[in-house]
């Protein structure tokens, strides 16, 4: 276990035992303190842990939206299936003991207050339901973490993945339902890295199943023996271009079957190879051809190689947000399509 899985591991268990000290009070404790049950006044404890769940709550949250190593799908259905079974819980068994002791105190049905952990399960969990089928079967968001697809997409680019390209699969497992189309040669793909599910890489599709691929010295693509043509491109210009690694290096236009996208490439020893594509597999390149780990590191234990299409969670379509840490926010790439 990671340092960052541990940090979120002991956020997720102070959130359970937030929740549990809010049940416990709203469920067991306040019937005997509030029969009516009109109170609006909650105890220091149960207040406590709902101020502290709120800040945990944005704590998993950030580390979700700045590390991408948790796999927010699975949150979505735990917190999901939490505040369902809380609300079931609630409209089986406390809702109905609940107006009979305040219909003995004398309170009228209209007027008998829900514990604050079921108000926010019932508000919660049809948004939860919402958020988890759009991100499961239309877009999910996923922000760029590295050069190694410069210059298409830049460390700071949040992007829309779309789900129903290749197919519609079941969140948290990523099991095909049902297909709707099939990867194509030069689609930018965001993929689950094999070492490691839990973190998603993005590249560009190069090989498909049973491809042959090969790179030479000079950077060249051939696919089955057939040159991917290159034609040169301007210097290098655009964020981290004082940068040496990125100062006027040269760039060229790579033409993948009908797929045309520009190439960084930068200072740096090219990796060379042949390679063949196994069965049900596929051959991923990033962008900036020598700062990349992809498919061509087969030796790597960090490395994707070759990326099964159960992998696969979707086609990079569209920019809609860019926070540069170094260079600042850079507005014109907001609704960029993604080439």
């Amino acid at each position: 276990m990671t340092d960052g899985d541990s940090i979120f591991l002991g956020l997720l268990i102070a959130g359970a035992a937030c929740v549990l000290v809010i049940l416990i009070d709203g469920w067991f404790l306040r019937p005997r303190r509030d029969p009516g049950a009109t109170s609006v006044e909650e105890p220091l404890l149960p207040k406590l842990a709902g101020y502290a769940l709120v800040g945990l709550s944005l704590g998993m949250l950030w580390r979700l939206f700045r590390y991408e190593a948790v796999d927010f799908s699975l949150m979505l259905v735990v917190v999901g299936v939490v505040s369902g079974i809380i609300w079931a819980a609630d409209a089986a068994f406390f809702a109905r003991r609940r107006k009979i002791a305040a219909a003995s105190a004398g309170t009228p049905a209209e007027r008998v207050r829900e514990p604050i952990a079921v108000e926010y399960a019932r508000s919660f969990f049809p948004v939860i339901i919402l958020v988890l089928v759009i991100r499961s079967f239309l877009f999910e968001p996923f922000r760029i973490p590295s050069d190694s697809m410069m210059p298409t997409l830049f460390d700071g680019d949040f992007i829309f993945v779309s789900k129903y390209s290749y197919g519609l699969r079941l969140p948290v497992t990523n099991t095909l339902v049902y297909a709707t189309g099939t990867p194509a040669r030069g689609d930018v793909i965001v993929f689950r890295l094999p070492p490691n599910p839990k973190i998603n890489y993005i590249k560009r599709l190069v090989g498909l199943p049973g491809d042959k691929i090969r790179v030479d010295e000079n950077n060249l693509l051939y696919v089955n023996g057939k040159l991917m043509p290159q034609t040169p491109g301007p210097p290098y210009a655009g964020p981290k271009q004082d940068l040496p690694n990125y100062t006027n290096v040269p760039t060229a236009f790579e033409q993948l079957d009908t797929k045309r996208h520009q190439i960084m490439l930068a200072n740096g020893s090219v990796k060379t190879g042949e390679w063949e594509v196994p069965p049900g597999h596929y051959f991923f390149m990033g962008d900036n051809r020598n700062n990349s780990k992809d498919s061509r590191w087969l030796d790597e234990q960090d490395a994707p190689g070759f990326v099964p299409e159960q992998n696969l969670v979707g086609k990079a379509v569209r920019i809609w947000l860019n926070l540069d840490t170094r260079d600042g926010p850079l507005w014109k790439r907001i609704t960029k399509r993604i080439e």
